[in-house]
C-alpha cells in the first residue's frame, strides 16, 4: 500500500491538531479505548465538555495546559486506499525549528490559515520552510469556517493571496479547501454548509493525491555509513541507496579518492542479492581494498560535485545570530566537517520574498550565503539530491543544530584553485630546525599577562635553540589586520587570520605563541581546527579585577567612561575555556613558573604528536 508523508503546519493556533485529530476521530482510525480516553479527558478541557480532537495529538502535559503545540507529534494511519505518517508541527514562532524538522521528511504540506485571522507572517514562513525543504505539494485549508458564517467571498480572497504568495515555489500542485476542524466540515466528507465548493474533502483529497517523484538522478549514488569489518576477511560499506541501482560486477567510483572497483558481493540484511535498487539498505563488499570510509560515497560515475566552496539557502534556527567569519560544523549526507560562514549575500523577506541585503540572520530568517569548507565534500544540488544537497550547520560547542539549508550550486573558485604540493614539506623544514612545529595560543583579558608570558616563553625557547616567531593582538592590527575594527564579524575575521598565518608558520617549522583575546570559545576552536596539529590553549586566567587595576594601557578607564564599546571584561562577554590544555593565573605564580609550566605542557603535546 502506498505511503504517504505530510505535515501539517500555520502559524499558532490555526487547529492544526484539532484537524487531525477530527479526521481520525471520523474516520474511525482510532481504537475504542482511545476514544473514550478522548471524551474522558474532554470534559475538563477547553471545549465546555465537547470533544476536543487535538488531544489525540498533543501529548505533552504544557500542550494540554496551554492549549497549543509544541512539540512534533508523529502519527501513523491508514485507510482501505492509503497509508499515511504525518508531523503535527508547532505553530509559534518560538519552536520554528521543530516545525522544520518535521517538513524535512514530508513530501506533501497540509498549510493551515485562521478564516477569521488570515494569512499571517507565520503561515508564509512555514511555506517558505516547506517550499525550501523540497516540498512539492502544498494543501491550503481554510480553517474555522464555521466562525465567518462560510462566508465564501471570504474563502476566495484567503485563496486567492495565497496563490499569489506561493506562485514563485514552482510546486507540483497547490489546492486549497474550506473546512472546520471542530465541527468536521469537508473534513471526510462534502459539507452542506460549502455547497459552493467543488473539491474533494480533506481525507479523499489525500487518499489520491498523486506525491511521486521522477527520480533526477539514474546514477547510482550511496552515502557510506558505516564500514563493517567482522573479521579479516571481510570489509563491506553499508549505507542506504539513494538514486540508481547496483548489481554484482559493476564498476563503482569511492569519493573523494576517486579510486575505482567492483562490487564483489552485496546483501539486504543478511541475504547475499544480486542486485539492490534505490532506497534499500545495503552492504557493498569490492573486489579490492580501496580508500572508503564513513562519509565517502560510493558512485556509478564521478558526475556528482566535490568542492569546498557552495551557495545555499538556509533557514537560521540559533539563538545567537549568524555573522560572517562564524565557524560550525556540518552534516551532509554522512558527512561531517568544520565550515565557514563565507559571505551573507541576502535575507529573504518571508512576506515578499523580496532580497535583502544584511550583515547577519536572526533567529527564524531565511537567507543565501556562501559557505567554506574545511576540505572537499561530494555533493549534489538540491534539485538532483535531497540527501546530498541538504544538510544541517552544528554548533562547534554545543553541538546543537543551529540551522538547515539547501545546496544551490558549488562557486567556481572551490574547482579553479588548487593546492600547490611543494617538494620541502613541513616535515623537512620541521627536521632542519630540530623541533616540533606548533602553536601555543595564549587566551585572556587585556591586562592578564599574555604579551607579558609571549615574549619571555620566546626568550626561553630561544635560549634553547628554538625558532620563534610571536604574533600579538595589538602588533597584527598594526598590518595584517589593520583594516579590522572590532565589531563581532571583524573579531572573528581577526582570528581566522591570525590562526591561517600561525599554520603557514608551522608548515615553515617554527614555534608560534599567539596572544589574543579571542574572548569567544567557538571562535577558538575554530582556530583549533585552522591550526590542526600542534595546537596548544593557554588561558591566562588572571581575574577581571586584578587585570583593571593593572590597566597598564588606559583601557578599561576609557572602557568604564563609555569610550571603547565592545570592551572585552566589562561591556563585551569573556567565555572562559572550557578545557585548555593549560590554566595559568599570574596573580598567584611568577612569570618563571608559568613558562615552566607552559614548557612542560608544549613538551608532552610534542612528545605525544611523534606517537
Amino acid at each position: 500500500m502506498e505511503l504517504l508523508k505530510f505535515i501539517t503546519c500555520g502559524s499558532v493556533d490555526d487547529g492544526k491538531s484539532t484537524l487531525i485529530g477530527h479526521m481520525l476521530f471520523d474516520a474511525k482510525l482510532i481504537f475504542t479505548d482511545q476514544e473514550k480516553a478522548l471524551e474522558l479527558e474532554s470534559k475538563v478541557g477547553s471545549r465546555e465538555g465537547a470533544i476536543d480532537y487535538s488531544l489525540l495529538l498533543d501529548g505533552l502535559m504544557a500542550e494540554r495546559e496551554q492549549g497549543i503545540t509544541i512539540d512534533v507529534a508523529y502519527r501513523f494511519f491508514s485507510t482501505d486506499k492509503r497509508s499515511f505518517i504525518v508531523a503535527d508541527c508547532p505553530g509559534h514562532e518560538q519552536y520554528t525549528r521543530n516545525m522544520a524538522v518535521g517538513a524535512s521528511f514530508a513530501d506533501l504540506a497540509v498549510i493551515l490559515v485562521d478564516a477569521t485571522q488570515g494569512i499571517l507572517s507565520q503561515t508564509k514562513r512555514h511555506a517558505r520552510i516547506c517550499a525550501l525543504m523540497g516540498i512539492k505539494h502544498m494543501l491550503l485549508a481554510v480553517n474555522k469556517m464555521d466562525l465567518i458564517h462560510f462566508d465564501k467571498n471570504r474563502f476566495e480572497d484567503i485563496k486567492n493571496e495565497f496563490l499569489s504568495f506561493a506562485a514563485i515555489f514552482e510546486l507540483d500542485s497547490l489546492q486549497v479547501i474550506p473546512v472546520s476542524a471542530t465541527e468536521g466540515d469537508n473534513v471526510t466528507s462534502l459539507s452542506e454548509n460549502t455547497r459552493w465548493y467543488e473539491g474533494l474533502p480533506l481525507l479523499p483529497l489525500l487518499e489520491s493525491i498523486d506525491v511521486s517523484r521522477e527520480e533526477q538522478n539514474s546514477r547510482f549514488i550511496m552515502p557510506v555509513q558505516r564500514v563493517s569489518r567482522p573479521n579479516h576477511q571481510f570489509r563491506g560499506f553499508q549505507g542506504q541507496i539513494e538514486s540508481g541501482a547496483v548489481r554484482v560486477g559493476d564498476e563503482l567510483v569511492s569519493l573523494p579518492s576517486r579510486e575505482r572497483a567492483k562490487v564483489k558481493s552485496l546483501y539486504v540484511g543478511n541475504w547475499e542479492v544480486e542486485d539492490a535498487a534505490n532506497g534499500q539498505p545495503v552492504t557493498v563488499q569490492l573486489d579490492r581494498e580501496v580508500d572508503v570510509s564513513r562519509g565517502c560515497v560510493l558512485s556509478s560515475d564521478e558526475g556528482v560535485q566535490l568542492a569546498d566552496l557552495f551557495e545555499a539557502k538556509l533557514l537560521w534556527m540559533d539563538d545567537h545570530e549568524l555573522v560572517e567569519g562564524r565557524s560550525y560544523l556540518i552534516k551532509c549526507g554522512t558527512k561531517v566537517l568544520p565550515a565557514t560562514i563565507f559571505e551573507i549575500k541576502h535575507r529573504i523577506d518571508v512576506h515578499s520574498g523580496k532580497q535583502l541585503s544584511v550583515d547577519r540572520l536572526m533567529k527564524n530568517e531565511i537567507g543565501v550565503c556562501t559557505i567554506a569548507l574545511s576540505e572537499n565534500m561530494v555533493f549534489e544540488k538540491f534539485e538532483n539530491s535531497r540527501t546530498l544537497g541538504s544538510f544541517i550547520l552544528m554548533d562547534r560547542v554545543s553541538n546543537m543544530t543551529s540551522a538547515c539549508g539547501t545546496i544551490s550550486h558549488s562557486m567556481r573558485r572551490s574547482t579553479n584553485v588548487f593546492w600547490e604540493q611543494t617538494a620541502v614539506t613541513r616535515q623537512v623544514r620541521a627536521k632542519q630546525k630540530a623541533q616540533q612545529p606548533g602553536t601555543v595560543w595564549l587566551t585572556g583579558l587585556s591586562g592578564s599577562g599574555k604579551s607579558t608570558i609571549a615574549n619571555a616563553l620566546e626568550g626561553k625557547l630561544l635560549q634553547a635553540g628554538r625558532h620563534t616567531m610571536i604574533l600579538d593582538g595589538d602588533n597584527v592590527r598594526h598590518g595584517l589586520n589593520r583594516n579590522l575594527g572590532f565589531t563581532e564579524v571583524d573579531r572573528i575575521e581577526n582570528i581566522r587570520r591570525v590562526a591561517e598565518v600561525a599554520k603557514l608558520m608551522n608548515d615553515a617549522g617554527l614555534i608560534v605563541i599567539v596572544a589574543l583575546i579571542s574572548p569567544y570559545e567557538e571562535d577558538r576552536e575554530q582556530a583549533r581546527s585552522i591550526i590542526g596539529q600542534g595546537f596548544m590553549e593557554v588561558h591566562v586566567s588572571t581575574p577581571l579585577e586584578v587585570c583593571e587595576g593593572r590597566d597598564t594601557k588606559g583601557l578599561y578607564q576609557k572602557a568604564r567612561n563609555g569610550e571603547i564599546p565592545n570592551f572585552t571584561g566589562i561591556s563585551s562577554p569573556y567565555e572562559e575555556p572550557v578545557n585548555p590544555d593549560l590554566r595559568v593565573d599570574t596573580s598567584q605564580i611568577e612569570l618563571s613558573e608559568a613558562i615552566s609550566q607552559i614548557e612542560v605542557t608544549l613538551s608532552d603535546l610534542s612528545e605525544t604528536s611523534r606517537q
